[in-house]
């Protein structure tokens, strides 16, 4: 909306061609979604804890989190909201691959909300059933992947591309609303699972976030795209301003979900910010690279599902002591700072590992 008052002036005075750097409007969307969060995360915080919309803790999972019974969840109503104004006061609305982005991360939320809600309204961990789960989730992933499909305006933009290698990509036809609705739910499945320690989520999300956005300035822009054989596909840069409020909005709510957390993000928090990821990779085309990046997320759900696969066939023998995996380690008796710090670390490097993508081809 800015954005668009911006270009407007430009035609009365020549100092608002500023605004049309996307460098300049990425900064003004982190510290934007940024204050928002810091601002306003004190108020939602007493908000929620006025409406006793404390977390239900899982009676079988680690007893040391038996303590943060109580505290205030939804707290992704923050993020979400933070993301969202940002968005749309600094990005060019005219660009689909925004309202791709903002669709797919809304309507998420929405599900989330709907699972958080019914989980303090029962008093019980159990909210949405995984079927109604999934089946929501499935909708919303499968119409933005179709809706993706059908606008697209070139054939790279249902290609897979490889990453580490030149003109390599593997042409998906029809079957890429397929793909990218495996790449949007799961990975909004996978935040989800990994959102059971204090931070540990956001900041590998914010991350993440973070190098995504690079790739959408590369592909969006067409002389830094050739110069590294990137597909070039215009209007995609766009997605710079909605990762930068990915960023800023994950670290305003880190300031309060720091450990000891004043507020948790739940599922409204963690499958909008999951989907978010899954989407901007689709958009980008950088889908194998959203995995590496995300190799932490990517663990977590490797974890649950070895857990349960080999629980099942083994008649009740287990892999891990608990799933996901930084319940492992808590059993093991590793601090939850310890854990949490450790998979920010390695989320950093995998990050690193994905940006050599950039030049290594």
């Amino acid at each position: 909306m800015l954005y668009a008052l911006a270009e407007w002036l430009r035609q009365y005075a020549s100092g608002f061609n500023v605004f049309s750097y996307l460098t300049l409007r990425a900064v003004l969307g982190v510290l934007t979604a940024l204050m928002i969060s810091l601002l306003a995360g004190p108020r939602v915080i007493r908000f929620l804890h006025a409406l006793k919309y404390g977390q239900v803790v899982r009676s079988d999972g680690p007893q040391t989190h038996l303590k943060k019974t109580g505290t205030p969840t939804m707290g992704g109503v923050l993020i979400l909201g933070s993301i969202v104004v940002s968005t749309l006061l600094w990005a060019d609305l005219e660009s689909r691959f925004v309202w791709f982005a903002l669709f797919v991360t809304v309507s998420f939320g929405i599900v989330g909300f709907f699972d958080d809600w019914l989980k303090i309204k029962r008093h019980s961990s159990n909210g949405l059933s995984a079927k109604q789960k999934y089946l929501w989730l499935s909708l919303a992933g499968l119409l933005v992947s179709t809706l993706i499909f059908l606008t697209a305006q070139q054939p790279v933009e249902t290609t897979l591309i490889l990453p580490w290698f030149k003109h390599v990509g593997i042409p998906l036809g029809a079957m890429f609303i397929l793909w990218s609705y495996f790449v949007i739910v799961g990975a909004s499945n996978a935040v989800n699972l990994t959102d059971g320690l204090d931070g540990l989520a956001i900041m590998p999300t914010v991350l993440v976030a973070s190098a995504l956005g690079v790739f959408a300035y590369v592909t969006g822009n067409v002389k830094i795209a050739e110069y590294l054989v990137f597909p070039y596909i215009p209007g995609v840069g766009e997605l710079v301003v909605f990762c930068s409020a990915i960023a800023g909005a994950g670290l305003g709510f880190l300031w309060f979900n720091t450990y000891p957390a004043e507020v948790f993000m739940g599922d409204v928090g963690a499958l909008s910010l999951g989907a978010a990821l899954g989407v901007v990779a689709v958009l980008v085309r950088q889908e194998i690279v959203l995995a590496i990046m995300g190799g932490v997320f990517v663990a977590e759900t490797l974890s649950v599902a070895l857990q349960v696969g080999y629980f099942k066939y083994s008649h009740g023998k287990r892999i891990f002591r608990m799933a996901p995996i930084h319940h492992h380690f808590e059993l093991k008796g590793w601090p939850e700072p310890r854990i949490i710090v450790r998979f920010w670390i390695i989320t950093l490097i995998l990050v690193l590992v994905g940006l050599s993508t950039l030049k290594v081809r």
